[in-house]
């Protein structure tokens, strides 16, 4: 634990390992009105806190779970955090365009790209794994999604569907962080974490093969470690005919080297979410 604890540190100085972590939902606007669905739940005693830095998320508190009210069941809102609802503003889906999802599953980010997109243009959803494929699938009926195509595929070999986007989202797989799995500290070895960032060079080099010249790609992690972040934005920039675009926002730290300082960190202690990195792309 003091291991990364102190890395943590080094990068930046003031870092507290305790947060206050929000309960987050998006409200789906491809179910409801967003005015209807708060006064639904405000008056099944749920306090509701619009998150001003994103267009569909609330904050809330409630003394029971909002994944089980029929409303959710109904897909009038997505349980999702705050800083994986960013990544997707990030993106800014035109309604026109077709969108890749490269690590699908299982949807949070999915459905709400279709929301952003008002139900039109298309997005491919990918991900090499069938039974999250399944749950993707779920939630895509749940939240009445219907511009999206579910394909088993491994992000690696995407070219093999022979399609050309506009936008690309990369979510990669990642060694998370310890906002969201308990005992992270002692499951995870610095090895692991160099092996997770090779592969996700691997599947940044595969993806930008089918991005348009002047697309957008998006990657993001839920890991705070540089390796798997600012390292691998540095080879893309070095390796790949990709470009570092500034994200617009009032929210997130900025990436820890020079060169990647464009870059969006989502420290917990600071944002109350779970740990995050984005990074916006363009290709030449």
């Amino acid at each position: 634990m003091s291991f990364f604890i102190n890395r943590y540190k080094e990068w930046n100085p003031d870092f507290k390992e305790e947060y206050s972590p929000m309960n987050v939902l998006r409200v789906n606007t491809l179910r409801t009105k967003e005015e209807e669905i708060i006064k639904r739940l405000q008056k099944n005693g749920v306090k509701l806190k619009k998150i001003p830095w994103l267009k569909y998320g609330y904050s809330y508190e409630a003394d029971f779970s909002l994944g089980s009210t029929p409303e959710y069941l109904l897909g009038y809102y997505y349980l999702q955090d705050a800083a994986s609802q960013f990544a997707v503003q990030v993106l800014a889906p035109q309604s026109d365009e077709v969108i890749l999802d490269a690590c699908a599953a299982p949807g949070s980010k999915t459905t709400m790209i279709a929301q952003m997109m008002n139900n039109e243009g298309i997005i491919i959803a990918a991900d090499n794994n069938v039974k999250r494929l399944q749950s993707l699938m779920n939630n895509t009926e749940r939240c009445s999604c219907k511009n999206i195509v579910a394909v088993n595929k491994d992000a690696l070999f995407i070219d093999e569907i022979n399609k050309q986007f506009d936008r690309i989202l990369l979510d990669v797989p990642c060694s998370g962080n310890y906002c969201i799995e308990e005992e992270w500290f002692t499951k995870r070895q610095i090895a692991d974490i160099k092996q997770k960032a090779e592969m996700q060079k691997k599947l940044l080099k595969a993806v930008t093969k089918v991005l348009k010249s002047g697309g957008t790609l998006v990657y993001s992690t839920c890991s705070l470690e540089k390796e798997e972040n600012e390292e691998v934005i540095e080879w893309a920039l070095d390796n790949l005919p990709l470009t570092l675009q500034p994200i617009e926002a009032d929210i997130g730290s900025s990436g820890l080297t020079e060169k990647t300082k464009l870059c969006k960190r989502f420290w917990p202690y600071k944002t109350n979410t779970q740990g995050f990195f984005v990074a916006k792309l363009e290709k030449k």
